[in-house]
């Protein structure tokens, strides 16, 4: 309808201007109609909200109108829209607020689908902010929902409308209860009283529709749906098949418990958490990506033709040398030529800019983020062909391992004894070596396929490959290849990496090796113990932030005051204080070895440094390991109690 066929736009325009010019309705619905005006003497756009004038007629919801959005006008966060006025006009009531040009959370899931994981945690850790703000005023917003929380165009940021206005515009005559029936807590819709862990609850629906573009609970009628939020468990988020990440899907599903008290404690807890999980999944540069998804893996066509080439070779050169010179050329190959290509893939990541230390955290985010996507088709069971490749597999590559190392057992006899020699030369002994080679290369090669096929159907339903590349790189093999480019890189400068993707412990370490890679020899030789204790620190402080968050998730859905639970929230509080000890144990080395550089401190003022570190270090050890035999005692499962990579 244009806007001058509404009589009530032509009446309200005539009752505010001079003061407001309206350019045109932006939105209308139960809670009042909202219009796009100019403010006239301060030239600036804004948002016009209008009691509906018909309810506008009834003394005690206009008064309870006006003293809402008086103290909604009192709030002041960057994650709220701010009201600017509140007044009447005649027989109209309104109040004026800033105009946000962007859409609502409702419209952006409607136009664009859901939201990625790292979109949607940070909109809501925002709003959460913004609730938290609202409740320490002593307002709860009784209705939180998509259609409230804006989104700004450009910066994407959120911000939270109509704080507490839902009961003061309540007809009690609908359903008896103010709000959105789709996102009311159960607490609200029963018309039981509210606090502010009721707008958690309604933050939880709101997220479970941002993330999966659904609503957790329907029905055909607002009764049915209040009816399943008082009496009905709220599916899983992971249940909608999206892929969100597993901290912040645990978290939604908390704030939709049916009980208050099972709910996060407060909205700060909540965005405390959700920050966790953004910080946690904090973009790999594009370097580190690249070697964790396909630079540090012989899975390419050249790997497969290289496995074909070596073979063909040592088939060759054993029919024309012997089996002697098949085994070598197969051993040799089997173990200098991924050993080269490890070192040659280290060397491109150190002349990007990152270390070995970069390897563990990088590949420890890709599983996590393949964890997630593999819940959305989650196979959990092996089929039979799976179990019979596996049993096959094992069963070839066995025969194969006793052939290789009989024909290694012989040929190192061979040149160790004469007699042994001569045997494996004459025309009966000889053969016995060949006829070994021969049963090695076809079980390999049965031992192979069979084992390829297994690992595709297992892959189905875990992570192979990122986690068998992850144990080779973060092992013994993986540490020789970044020792040996390192030594070998030519004296090339690397580029500067970025760091965002470090933990605070992780970089202070690189920082400290740096700094004392390029003391003079002596200096390093007096201070000798230093990069052993440096390593022990990171992994100390990489351990205890590991363990804190796996205790706070652990804890995070217990009610506060249940002592239940107290040995665990003070061995929690223990991590966390050990982690600030530990990391200010880094931050210290730096410190005395920058000063160290700068000729104001001195080798042995360092090594009483380096002594109160490694006591530091041995403090968490104990702890750890008083941790381990908690873990053993409450059999926690695998992904609350977290090894870190």
């Amino acid at each position: 309808m244009h806007p001058t066929s509404d009589p009530v736009f032509l009446a309200f325009q005539a009752a505010v201007a001079g003061r407001y010019s309206i350019d045109r309705e932006l939105g209308r619905g139960g809670m009042g109609i909202v219009y796009l005006a100019h403010e006239v003497h301060l030239d600036r756009l804004v948002a016009i909200k209008l009691l509906p004038p018909e309810r506008a007629t009834n003394p005690d919801l206009r008064e309870r109108f006006l003293r809402e959005a008086r103290l909604a006008a009192k709030l002041s966060h960057p994650n709220i829209i701010p009201i600017h006025s509140v007044a009447e006009s005649g027989e109209f009531v309104y109040y004026v607020m800033a105009f946000v040009d962007g859409e609502t959370l409702a419209e952006r899931v409607r136009t664009r689908g859901p939201l990625t994981g790292t979109d949607g945690a940070r909109v809501l850790r925002e709003v959460a902010w913004a609730l938290a703000h609202a409740h320490s005023q002593g307002l709860v917003h009784r209705d939180v929902k998509p259609d409230n929380i804006l989104l700004e165009a450009g910066t994407g940021r959120a911000l939270v409308a109509d704080f507490g206005i839902a009961a003061a515009v309540a007809d009690s005559s609908a359903h008896g209860v103010a709000g959105t029936p789709e996102f009311m807590s159960p607490e609200q819709a029963s018309g039981a009283a509210i606090d502010a862990r009721s707008d958690l609850y309604s933050l939880g629906a709101t997220a479970f529709y941002a993330f999966s573009g659904r609503l957790p609970f329907e029905g055909r009628t607002a009764t049915e749906v209040l009816a399943k939020h008082v009496t009905e468990p709220a599916p899983a988020l992971v249940s909608s098949g999206i892929a969100v990440p597993r901290k912040v899907a645990a978290l939604v599903d908390r704030c939709l418990a049916k009980d208050p008290a099972h709910r996060p404690a407060t909205a700060d807890a909540v965005a405390e958490q959700l920050g966790v999980a953004m910080e946690q999944r904090r973009e790999l540069p594009v370097a580190l990506r690249a070697f964790v998804k396909r630079n540090s893996r012989m899975d390419g066509g050249g790997t497969l033709l290289g496995t074909f080439g070596l073979g063909t070779s040592a088939v060759l050169l054993a029919n024309i040398y012997g089996g002697q010179a098949g085994w070598a050329t197969l051993i040799a190959g089997a173990t200098l030529g991924p050993l080269g290509f490890m070192v040659n893939a280290a060397r491109r990541l150190l002349r990007q800019g990152f270390s070995y230390a970069d390897v563990a955290p990088a590949y420890q985010r890709e599983r996590e983020q393949i964890s997630e996507e593999l819940t959305v088709d989650r196979r959990s069971r092996p089929v039979q062909l799976e179990r019979a490749l596996k049993w096959t597999a094992i069963s070839a590559m066995t025969t194969a391992g006793l052939s290789t190392l009989s024909g290694i057992a012989l040929g190192v006899g061979a040149l160790m004894s004469p007699a042994i020699s001569l045997a494996l030369n004459s025309r009966t002994a000889g053969p016995w070596l060949e006829m070994l080679f021969t049963i090695g290369v076809g079980s390999w090669a049965i031992g192979i396929s069979t084992t390829l096929g297994y690992l595709a159907l297992l892959q189905r339903r875990t992570d192979v490959d990122t986690g068998f590349w992850a144990r080779i790189w973060r092992g013994p093999l993986g540490r020789l290849a970044f020792s040996i480019a390192k030594r070998s890189g030519g004296g090339s400068k690397p580029a500067v990496a970025a760091m965002t993707h470090r933990a605070t412990e992780l970089s202070l370490g690189l920082a400290a090796e740096q700094l004392f890679e390029s003391l003079p020899k002596e200096t390093r030789q007096a201070l000798g113990d230093l990069p052993a204790v440096l390593a022990r620190l990171q992994k100390d402080a990489q351990s205890l932030r590991a363990r804190y968050e796996s205790l706070q998730e652990a804890l995070s859905g217990k009610i506060a005051v249940d002592p239940e639970y107290d040995d665990l929230r003070t061995m929690r509080d223990e991590m966390h204080a050990r982690l600030g000890e530990a990391v200010g144990a880094l931050e210290t080395m730096r410190l005395g070895l920058l000063r160290l550089h700068a000729g104001s401190q001195t080798v042995e003022g360092l090594t009483t440094h380096l002594n109160i570190a490694a006591e530091v270090s041995a403090q968490v050890a104990r702890l750890v390991s008083a941790h381990q035999d908690v873990e053993r005692a409450l059999q926690f499962p695998r992904d609350v109690a977290v090894t870190p990579a």
